[in-house]
């Protein structure tokens, strides 16, 4: 009879620490190409925004605005909630038009829908926290965005409600025709990433104006306030004062509701008006107040 050996110790050890090395090696192979094809559905996800905005311009004759303006049944509700209908989103669309009918004082109690309804397209991938639901630090049962209208350089948030023109394209009431974009669609921004803020009060894709002031929009060069409105919150009070550039931010930061940034690697995407969708290296800083303009006159290309 044939007795068959086993392994000896050292055989084992030898063997575990090859699976140790290839696994190793492994890891970040694949950990690269699952934050490459997040990027890509993220992209896209802005692309399909881009195309629904221009709908929405063949349709209604300019971009849709920040803030939906009256006599629309909808007025004060976010730019998002524009783009619905141009998203393939009507059911949830016919859904906040009634909530508005029934509920046209309050939002939060009893809610709106739409204040946490789950929309793909609104969500970056490469975020699980934009996947889920959330209760925000007062309380509110939340859905989440990543992606914001860009509303041009910034200035003073509270000009904003006495009907002050942005520079940008998206911002409180606007209504900007593609013919006004005279800086260039390909070299003027639409749409950028900003994920939501730890505390989740900033980053709602169902946002009444009332609440907060250009939350569904951010300008490149955002003061405080900006995030939460009013400041009037103390976490985001203790904030710099600003203007806040575009670099890289942290999810447990609070104060990087202040400006774009991504949980992408290095930078993040942009939409253009033209609706080409380019991802923008932080090193891009520079020349991002010229692309964020529709009729500033620079002399600027997206890189």
């Amino acid at each position: 009879m044939r007795i068959r050996s086993a392994f000896t110790l050292i055989e084992l050890l030898v063997v575990i620490a090859i699976v140790a090395v290839l696994v190793s090696l492994l890891l970040p192979a694949v950990q690269k190409v699952r934050s490459a094809a997040a990027r890509m559905s993220c992209q896209n996800n802005l692309k399909q925004i881009a195309l629904a905005a221009h709908n929405y311009e063949s349709a209604r004759g300019a971009l849709p605005p920040g803030t939906i303006n009256p006599p629309d049944p909808l007025s004060g509700l976010s730019v998002h909630v524009a783009l619905l209908p141009y998203l393939e989103q009507d059911a949830i669309y016919r859904r906040a038009s009634a909530d508005c009918l029934n509920y046209p004082v309050t939002y939060i109690a009893p809610p709106h829908a739409g204040l946490h309804t789950l929309v793909k397209t609104f969500q970056c991938p490469a975020d699980d926290r934009q996947q889920y639901r959330h209760r925000t630090s007062k309380g509110d049962v939340v859905a989440l965005t990543g992606y914001l209208g860009v509303s041009g350089l910034g200035s003073d948030p509270y000009i904003l409600k006495s009907g002050y023109r942005m520079s940008g394209v998206i911002y409180s009431g606007s209504r900007t025709r593609v013919t006004d974009i005279t800086d260039g669609t390909a070299n003027t921004l639409l749409f950028g990433e900003r994920p939501p803020s730890p505390d989740y009060q900033c980053g709602w894709w169902y946002m009444f104006s009332a609440l907060t002031i250009g939350e569904t929009f951010l300008p490149v060069r955002g003061l405080r306030g900006y995030a939460d409105g009013s400041a009037s919150l103390p976490a985001y009070g203790a904030c710099p004062p600003g203007p806040y550039p575009y670099t890289n931010g942290d999810i447990n930061n609070i104060c990087d509701a202040n400006h774009f940034w991504s949980v992408h690697t290095g930078g993040a995407n942009f939409a253009f008006c033209d609706g080409s969708v380019k991802f923008l290296t932080y090193s891009a800083d520079a020349i991002l107040p010229a692309l964020a303009t529709r009729a500033g006159g620079e002399v600027v290309e997206a890189p």
